[in-house]
């Protein structure tokens, strides 16, 4: 098996993707795996086509290398890859479009309302104001106030004409790892800023990261039922994380995260290491996974591992 690492990308989770591919790579190799690992942009399925590799593991984050056109190009490869297929990808990464359907599936998530430039908003402050298509907390506010949604609708609709509102939960913050055959520990993040931001995530070492964490009665079933179905019906394979907010109201789904970061901060790799699989067997597992579908046909053909 020969796994060809893709990382990178246009997106502006670039740095963060060319840290995760390089230690996946690392990781396949130090198991014993034969790996091409190649740094793209946005590539072009004749320059995939020329790319050595008998399975792909795409290591990208955002709406390109994430969010489905990436996925449309290695299903048009027909090789192959390490998860989800197109409409999947492109649905997780819709933040509007993935909450509509949880919730229509009852799983519980903070309400929310997608706004242009002159659209009024409904939601009253606290609030947090995100891209409908982004990751890694990537041009996000937390507004507790009037002020302060006005100041950062300002700030951020020159980035982002079209964002989402959402009301903010003020409690504890918990993510669940997956995997296509099994959940990992629960992880509660614990920012010392108060806010898991993007420094919070990948450049600061005063986050806490509790796995395990105690919880009030239910809240862990909760969360993994949840997920569970947040997985079936929104068409998740291989793997994902799955993140919450969890009140005195019980567990509130924020979103998941179909290729989460493998970062020496990143979740899952934390999570599996707690549940005794090393990153070696994480990574050379997942591309096992899709290795294994070779022999259905075309990788788009079969949504499940």
């Amino acid at each position: 098996m020969n796994v060809l690492v893709l990382k990178g990308g246009p997106d502006a989770e670039r740095e963060v993707s060319l840290n995760s591919g390089s230690r996946v790579a690392d990781a396949l190799r130090r198991a014993g795996v034969t790996v091409t690992e190649v740094a793209i942009d946005r590539a072009t399925g004749a320059q995939l086509r020329d790319l050595a590799g008998d399975v792909i593991f795409p290591v990208l984050h955002g709406p390109w290398g994430e969010g489905g056109p990436l996925q449309e190009l290695l299903m048009q490869d027909g090789r192959p890859f390490v998860g989800c297929l197109a409409d999947a990808a492109r649905l997780c990464m819709d933040k509007p479009a993935s909450k509509r359907i949880c919730e229509a599936a009852g799983i519980p998530t903070p309400p929310s309302q997608v706004i242009g430039p002159t659209d009024t908003l409904r939601l009253k402050p606290p609030l947090v104001l995100k891209p409908c298509d982004e990751g890694s907390s990537v041009h996000l506010r937390v507004c507790r106030n009037e002020r302060e949604v006005h100041q950062g609708r300002q700030e951020l609709q020159s980035h982002r004409p079209t964002m989402m509102a959402e009301s903010f939960i003020q409690g504890r913050e918990l993510t669940l790892g997956m995997l296509n055959d099994r959940q990992l520990p629960l992880i509660e993040v614990r920012a010392k800023s108060g806010l898991y931001d993007y420094e919070a995530k990948y450049t600061r070492d005063d986050t806490e990261y509790l796995l395990d964490p105690d919880l009030p009665p239910g809240v862990a079933e909760s969360i993994r039922a949840y997920s569970q179905k947040a997985w079936q019906v929104l068409g998740i394979r291989d793997v994902a994380r799955m993140d919450f907010m969890v009140d005195d109201r019980g567990a509130w789904f924020l979103e998941a995260n179909t290729m989460p970061g493998f970062t020496d901060h990143s979740l899952v790799p934390k999570a599996a290491l707690h549940a005794g699989i090393t990153m070696e067997s994480l990574v050379k597992g997942l591309a096992e996974a899709a290795f294994s579908r070779r022999s259905m046909g075309r990788d788009h053909r079969h949504a499940c591992a």
